[in-house]
């Protein structure tokens, strides 16, 4: 009697989901399919297989059509993304912008261009549902004021949590009961589904830039959403007209990052979680923010002038973007949320002294020693020099 598990645990499901076949296949590492089209010599066959596209957008059964439609490479990413985070099904695109357009276009398409959202959110997010740059009107509220801006053309409900950059946490399960009907949309591209699985509670749908925490190595731009099947038809369908498709050596680096993913989110977790202990009772720090579910992300106010600090960084590097081994900072203001109108970052607590960092894989004493250093020296305290030559 075979008695091994049939649920296994994320971090199994990490290193194995994707790749079930591949014994069977006679490999060991996941195939890269660069193909953009197939050869089919029964056409009567392939008209069928099309229709039944057009129709349910399911994926067609048999060898594939054509790159625009689906790959192999991508398909065993979003198989793996799918397990992780607890859904039926997972669409993969371009970029995280891409997937959120792509989510925009399915429910406008029915004639629900109306959206309601919780800031802060990712600086471009906020700007394509602000500009309704697809057509769609956004009301932005708070969690607790869902439930009465919803109206009949709602939709779609946003939210992130942990939120960019400000790691403000929405209570899903009583934002989903709040939704009713309308789908429930969570970013969860800080989070990832190690800390947290949003369709356990309540969302129908999961949205990540891959590009983050999911690729790991930022080597890799994609996004995805997880959902079910129903839905993510509607997504294939749109994908398919629209063009947002992931090239398959990004489904391969993704695939690969995913079987790392626990680990990594794990260890950098502890070294944001040390660095954000130090920097709350750091003198030169007016307010440091770090989720409760925790994570690698650690946003900070400065006292100071936080231009001085990134232009002062050595081993941490100053740029944008996220989830990668080595260690990022950014000002939000001036860059990932610059975009926003001022009133409405500040609003939403993305201050003008908020700095964000994305903790990385490096020992936490070499980053603690970065920090420091480009933090100055407190002030109304002489520096070391002074003091030396004071005392």
């Amino acid at each position: 009697m075979d008695t091994r598990r049939t649920t296994r645990a994320l971090a199994t499901e990490a290193v194995h989901a994707g790749r079930d076949d591949l014994a069977g296949l006679g490999l060991h590492a996941p195939p890269i399919d660069l193909s953009t089209t197939y050869p089919s010599y029964d056409s009567r066959a392939e008209a069928a297989r099309i229709d039944a596209f057009a129709t349910t957008g399911a994926e067609p059964d048999g060898p594939p059509v054509y790159g625009r439609l689906g790959n192999p490479t991508v398909a065993r990413f979003e198989t793996a993304l799918a397990r992780l985070e607890g859904t039926e099904s997972a669409v993969a695109f371009a970029s995280g912008m891409a997937a959120l357009s792509a989510t925009l276009l399915v429910r406008g398409s029915m004639g629900l261009r109306h959206v309601v959202a919780v800031r802060p959110l990712y600086g471009c997010s906020d700007h394509l549902l602000t500009a309704g740059l697809l057509g769609s009107e956004v009301t932005w509220t708070d969690p607790a004021g869902v439930a009465d801006a919803l109206r009949p053309d709602t939709g779609l409900v946003l939210v992130e949590s942990p939120a960019n950059p400000t790691l403000a946490e929405v209570d899903l399960r009583a934002v989903a009961h709040a939704c009713g009907s309308v789908p429930l949309l969570v970013d969860n591209t800080f989070a990832t589904p190690v800390l947290q699985r949003p369709a356990e509670h309540g969302a129908r749908l999961v949205l990540h830039s891959a590009t983050k925490y999911l690729g790991g190595h930022g080597d890799v731009l994609a996004g995805v959403v997880a959902c079910d099947e129903e839905f993510a038809g509607q997504l294939r369908q749109v994908r398919f007209a629209t063009g947002g498709v992931l090239h398959p050596l990004a489904g391969y680096l993704l695939l690969r990052g995913l079987s790392t993913l626990p680990v990594r989110v794990r260890a950098a977790s502890a070294g944001a979680a040390e660095l954000a202990a130090r920097l709350a009772a750091d003198p030169r720090v007016s307010r440091v923010h770090y989720p409760s579910i925790g994570g690698a992300m650690v946003s900070f106010e400065v006292h100071g002038d936080p231009h001085e600090v990134i232009a002062g960084v050595r081993l941490i590097t100053p740029a944008v973007s996220l989830g990668s081994v080595d260690s990022l900072i950014q000002h939000p203001a001036s860059i990932s949320h610059r975009i926003v109108d001022a009133d409405d970052r500040r609003g939403a607590g993305v201050s003008d002294r908020l700095l964000r960092l994305s903790v990385g894989l490096e020992d936490v004493e070499d980053l603690w020693a970065d920090l420091d250093a480009a933090l100055g020296t407190p002030t109304g305290t002489p520096d070391r020099a002074e003091a030396l030559a004071q005392g």
